[in-house]
């Protein structure tokens, strides 16, 4: 009897928890009829027709989590990214003859020149042209052609070669680039594009779903995802010693070839050119970078109008104060509290001086945007061109002020650069360091450039300059730094100054 009870007991346990589980079950049926958990929903912001993200509840989550749906985002982003070929013609001399100088062929010393031994000689000698070939990507930005990419992608180029993602082949003519952003803008033959529109990078939140869309590896229309990781990096990659960087970090996976890429929201909206891996083999490792819209947007808008970029000038120089910097100088500087930007120097005739900013203040805001980071600085002055007007606020000695200022031009002006105003650092062709306090110390200078490498073909290299030479005047224009290249805007006529050993040295008419 009493085993009887036990298993009546258990049938009833059994049958409840079947029922529970039915009843539960149906109740989840009826909430996902109530509210599905997919949606397809459009609407029209501006001009632009945009898809709503949509989310999917993934059954391996518990608690019914929501995971982003990047199909529509990646299926018409891959549409507007295209495959650059850059192509390079060299040169290749004639090797050696191993059997020693002069020409002589041992086959046509035994044979005669009918063996086919001279005619082999005589090809060897000839110079041949071979070609070199290297790819990336680019990003469709409007219906008639234009093309943004990285200008490293561009580089050196005699022949850019797009494919599209049908496959369709078009010759590229290069536009403009602009190196210390590390942008390029190219124009092909075509019309009815498919196009990727901007976004507003700035609105970006850290942990936010992005797409990396380009052709890694010679893989065409390949698509990865990732989160922003940060923003605003400074990583000291960009080869112009006057390279504007504040990148977005994310993992989604970059390698070699997506440089020149598009970087997207869920919403399919151009957030950045992805650029730079950061890695120790030199493929992905985890993190990657892409220059952001808001510099992005700016330079090609140059480029297409004005055939070279409008480069706004703040004229100082600064630096971040972190904890480390008020270790090392707040108590010199009388500034205990990191947060802000040092002004270090202020330009004589640059934008700052003429409005009443002073070498001390420490910069606060710009356009009531904190200031935090020498990237905050550079994206933000980056927007503008010469004459425009912001508003800036400084500390100085620990009350707030603010001062309106209109930004000039590398030469100090107001005016729009010419594109046939000279781009002294190109011309000069050579990189340079500033010169150490020890070193101004010793040679009894207020400042100067040295130089650490020199490019053949350059300005200095042709005026047979040395490694080392420290350049403290251009055309009587005094330079402490590498930003003070950005006054000289006339053709070279003079360069002054010394090297280490002491010895002053003056070239004169290294244009000529």
């Amino acid at each position: 009897m009493k085993k009887r009870w036990i298993i009546l007991s258990v049938s009833l346990s059994v049958a409840a928890g079947s029922l529970a589980a039915y009843g539960v079950s149906r109740l989840a049926a009826r909430n996902t009829d109530a509210e599905p958990t997919a949606r397809n929903i459009t609407y029209v912001e501006g001009e632009q027709q945009l898809a709503e993200t949509h989310f999917t509840t993934n059954p391996a989550m518990p608690q019914g989590g929501l995971l982003p749906d990047f199909t529509t985002a990646a299926e018409n982003g891959v549409e507007a990214v295209v495959n650059i070929e850059n192509r390079q013609k060299y040169t290749v001399r004639p090797y050696a003859n191993p059997f020693g100088g002069g020409g002589f062929d041992p086959f046509e010393f035994f044979f005669g020149p009918q063996s086919g031994g001279g005619g082999r000689q005589q090809q060897q000698s000839q110079p041949q042209q071979q070609e070199r070939r290297s790819g990336g990507s680019g990003v469709i930005l409007s219906e008639d052609g234009y093309i943004v990419s990285n200008n490293h992608v561009v580089e050196g180029a005699d022949e850019l070669i797009v494919t599209l993602h049908d496959g369709t082949v078009h010759k590229a003519t290069l536009v403009g680039t602009d190196p210390s952003t590390d942008i390029a803008l190219l124009k092909i033959d075509a019309t009815g594009l498919k196009t990727i529109p901007f976004g507003h990078s700035e609105e970006l939140r850290l942990g936010e779903w992005v797409l990396a869309i380009g052709n890694p590896y010679g893989l065409t229309s390949t698509v990865t995802a990732g989160i922003v990781s940060a923003k605003g990096r400074s990583l000291g990659v960009l080869p112009s010693q006057m390279g504007i960087e504040s990148f977005i970090q994310t993992d989604a996976a970059v390698n070699p070839g997506n440089s020149g890429g598009a970087l997207i929201t869920t919403d399919g909206r151009l957030i950045g050119i992805n650029t730079v891996i950061k890695s120790p083999t030199g493929a992905y490792a985890g993190y990657s970078f892409a220059v952001p819209s808001s510099i992005v947007r700016k330079v090609v808008t140059d480029l297409r109008e004005y055939g070279v970029v409008q480069r706004a000038m703040l004229g100082i120089s600064f630096q971040a104060i972190t904890p480390e910097w008020i270790e090392r100088f707040g108590k010199e500087k009388g500034i205990e509290q990191a947060g802000g930007i040092y002004i270090a120097e202020v330009s004589a005739d640059g934008a700052a001086e003429a409005a009443g900013i002073k070498a001390g203040d420490v910069l606060t805001h710009i356009n009531d945007k904190a200031m935090n980071t020498t990237a905050d600085v550079q994206e933000t002055i980056a927007k503008f061109r010469p004459n425009d007007k912001i508003q800036v606020t400084v500390r100085r000695n620990g009350s707030p002020r603010t001062f309106d200022i209109t930004l000039r031009n590398r030469a100090g002006k107001t005016e729009l650069v010419k594109k046939e105003d000279v781009n002294l650092l190109e011309e000069l062709g050579a990189t340079f360091r500033e010169v150490s306090d020890k070193q101004k110390k010793e040679l009894r200078i207020r400042g100067g450039i040295q130089v650490v490498e020199l490019k053949s073909g350059g300005l200095l290299a042709k005026s047979r300059v040395q490694r080392g030479f420290i350049i403290t005047a251009i055309n009587d224009t005094p330079i402490a730094t590498v930003s003070d290249l950005n006054r000289i805007t006339d053709k070279v006529q003079s360069i002054d100054g010394l090297y280490p050993d002491g010895r002053i040295v003056s070239y004169q008419t290294l244009g000529q």
